[in-house]
C-alpha cells in the first residue's frame, strides 16, 4: 500500500563540493556523521516525457532507509509530495494510477539511471531531536532509453526533518551562502541529468498574452483543464476539498464553451460540454453527500439539549455512513474509466486544435461583453420569474434555474475579466454573492427532503420525530429568509451592472 510524505529540501552546489560545519546554525547542537549510502535510482516516464513536463518524477530506488517506488508530486519550490510504495519489478498499480491523468495510455519506460554516494549528516539539537538531514551526492547518471548520455555532478542537500520549521533551513542556507555554497540551477537530479545529457524534451516558453477574443476563451478553458489533471491524484487520494476544486474546473469548462459559443463552434464543443456535465454529476455524488452530512450534522449540534428527542445523532451518523459508503471507490473507477481519459484527451485535442470561428480573431472587448450580456439577461429572466412566484415548489424550482445560471454567468465574467476589468470583475464578485444566497436556497431545499426521509424512517420504528420536525422548521425559515433578501440583492446587482 502507498503511503505519502511531505519533503522539504534545498538543493546546492559547491566547487570544492564541502559541506561547512554548520554546528550552532539555528539550535544546531551536534552534527553526526551517519556514514556512506548507496543509491540506485531509476526514473521512469513516457517517451515523450509527459511525468517531466508536469515536474513530477516517479523512481524505483534501492538503498537507503526508504527504498522502493516514489512519485513526486511539486506542492511549491523546495516541497514536493512523495508517495511511496514497496519495491516491486514493474510500477505498482496504486502509483500507476496517481500518473494516470498526465500519463493516459502511454507506456511507463526507464529514463534515466542515477547511483549516488551519499555521505549523509544530521543536525540535530541538544535533546538529539533531528532537525535536519544534510548530504553530499556524488551522482552518476546515465541515459537508458538513448544509451551513449551520461554526466557526473556533487550536490549537497538539506532536507528538513518531519514537521520541522521551514525557517529552519533559512538559517542553514545563510551559513551556507557565507561558505561559498550556492542555490542548484535544477529543481531536482532528473532535471539535472537530462539536461547535462541532452535529453530535456520540455522547456516551457512564456505563453504571449492574451490578444484576441479567441485567446483569452482557450485561456479560461486550458486553465480548468490543467486544473482537472493535477486534481486527479488528489482525488483518488481523497485529499480534502480535492472533489470539490475538481467538480468546480469541470462546471467552469462546460460553462466557457457555452457562454463562448460565438467564439468556439458549438457543434465541436456541445458533445464535449456533454461529457463534462456527465463528470460533474460523477464527482457530485460523493460533494452534495458530503454537504448535506456536514449541514444536518452541524444543525442538530446547534439545538438545546431539551430539543434533541431519541437516537437522532445516531440515526443521522448511519444514514451518512451508509450513503457515503464506496464513493471513493466509485470515484475511482469514473477517474479509471475510457470515458474519462476519452475525455481529457478531447480537451488536449480541443486546445490544440481549437474549433474557432469568425468572432474569435477579433477584439476582445466587444465579443466576450457580447457573450456575458447575454448570459445575464438569461438569468435576469429567470430571477425575475424567482421573485414572481408564490412560495412553494414552483418557486423552488424557479430559484434552483436561477442559480445554474448565476454560475454560468460568473464562470464567464471570470474569463473575460483580464479582458475587461472591473465591469467584469464586478459581475464575478456580485453572481459570487447571488449563488450564495440561492445556494443557500437550494441547500435547504435539498435538507428538508432528507429530514422528511429520516422521519418517515423513525417513525416506522417508533421513534420520535420531533426533532426532525425542528429541523424542518429552521430549514423552511432559512428558505423564507433568502427568498426575502433575493429581490433586494437583484436590484443592487442590476444597478451596478448597468451603473
Amino acid at each position: 500500500m502507498a503511503d505519502a510524505k511531505r519533503e522539504i529540501e534545498r538543493k546546492y552546489e559547491s566547487d570544492d563540493s564541502g559541506l561547512p560545519d554548520l554546528t550552532g546554525v539555528g539550535g544546531v547542537a551536534a552534527v553526526l556523521d551517519k556514514g556512506l549510502v548507496e543509491l540506485d535510482a531509476t526514473y521512469y516516464d513516457t517517451a515523450d516525457q509527459r511525468l517531466t513536463a508536469a515536474a513530477l518524477t516517479l523512481r524505483r530506488r534501492t538503498g537507503g532507509s526508504d527504498a522502493g517506488w516514489h512519485l513526486k508530486f511539486p506542492v511549491e519550490p523546495g516541497v514536493r509530495d512523495e508517495i511511496r510504495a514497496p519495491l516491486s519489478d514493474t510500477v505498482p498499480e496504486e502509483i500507476a494510477a496517481l500518473a494516470r491523468s498526465r500519463v493516459r495510455d502511454a507506456e511507463l519506460v526507464p529514463l534515466v539511471r542515477l547511483r549516488s554516494a551519499r555521505d549523509v549528516r544530521h543536525l540535530v539539537d541538544a535533546d538529539g531531536t533531528l532537525l535536519a538531514e544534510a548530504s553530499v551526492d556524488a551522482v552518476t547518471a546515465e541515459r537508458l532509453e538513448a544509451p551513449g548520455g551520461a554526466a557526473q555532478w556533487t550536490e549537497i542537500e538539506v532536507e528538513l526533518a518531519d514537521d520541522g520549521d521551514p525557517a529552519f533551513l533559512d538559517l542553514v542556507e545563510k551559513r551556507l551562502r557565507r561558505a561559498g555554497v550556492r542555490p542548484s540551477k535544477s529543481p531536482s537530479k532528473l532535471a539535472r541529468a537530462l539536461e547535462q545529457t541532452g535529453g530535456a524534451r520540455h522547456r516551457k516558453a512564456k505563453p504571449a498574452p492574451p490578444a484576441t477574443a479567441g485567446d483569452h476563451v482557450l485561456a479560461y478553458l486550458r486553465a480548468q483543464r490543467d486544473v482537472l489533471v493535477e486534481l486527479d491524484p488528489a482525488v483518488r487520494r481523497d485529499v480534502p476539498d480535492s472533489v470539490h476544486r475538481m467538480r468546480v474546473a469541470t462546471r467552469r469548462a462546460r460553462s466557457t464553451l457555452r457562454s463562448f459559443r460565438s467564439v468556439l463552434d458549438r457543434t465541436v464543443t456541445d458533445p464535449v460540454a456533454d461529457e463534462l456535465k456527465w463528470l460533474a454529476g460523477e464527482l457530485g455524488v460523493d460533494r452534495d453527500q458530503e454537504v448535506m452530512a456536514e449541514r444536518l450534522t452541524a444543525d442538530l449540534d446547534a439545538l438545546p439539549p431539551d430539543l434533541v428527542v431519541g437516537p437522532v445523532p445516531a440515526r443521522l451518523a448511519s444514514w451518512a455512513e451508509a450513503r457515503g459508503g464506496g464513493a471513493q471507490a466509485h470515484l475511482t473507477g469514473v477517474l479509471d474509466s475510457r470515458r474519462y481519459l476519452t475525455l481529457l484527451d478531447t480537451l488536449d485535442a480541443l486546445l490544440a486544435d481549437p474549433p474557432l470561428r469568425k468572432a474569435a480573431g477579433k477584439k476582445p472587448e466587444k465579443v466576450l461583453a457580447k457573450a456575458m450580456d447575454k448570459d445575464l439577461a438569461t438569468l435576469s429572466a429567470l430571477v425575475e420569474r424567482a421573485i414572481g412566484v408564490p412560495p412553494g415548489a414552483e418557486r423552488d424550482v424557479a430559484v434552483h434555474e436561477a442559480r445554474k445560471k448565476a454560475k454560468r454567468t460568473r464562470y464567464a465574467a471570470e474569463a473575460a475579466t483580464p479582458a475587461l476589468g472591473k465591469p467584469a470583475g464586478f459581475l464575478t464578485k456580485a453572481m459570487k454573492s447571488l449563488t450564495t444566497l440561492l445556494g443557500d436556497h437550494q441547500d435547504s431545499v435539498m435538507t428538508r427532503l432528507t429530514l422528511r426521509e429520516l422521519s418517515a424512517v423513525a417513525h416506522a420504528t417508533g421513534e420520535s420525530t420531533f426533532t426532525y420536525g425542528v429541523l424542518y422548521g429552521r430549514e423552511e425559515a432559512r428558505a423564507a429568509q433568502a427568498e426575502a433578501e433575493l429581490p433586494g440583492l437583484w436590484k443592487e446587482i442590476r444597478s451596478g451592472a448597468t451603473g
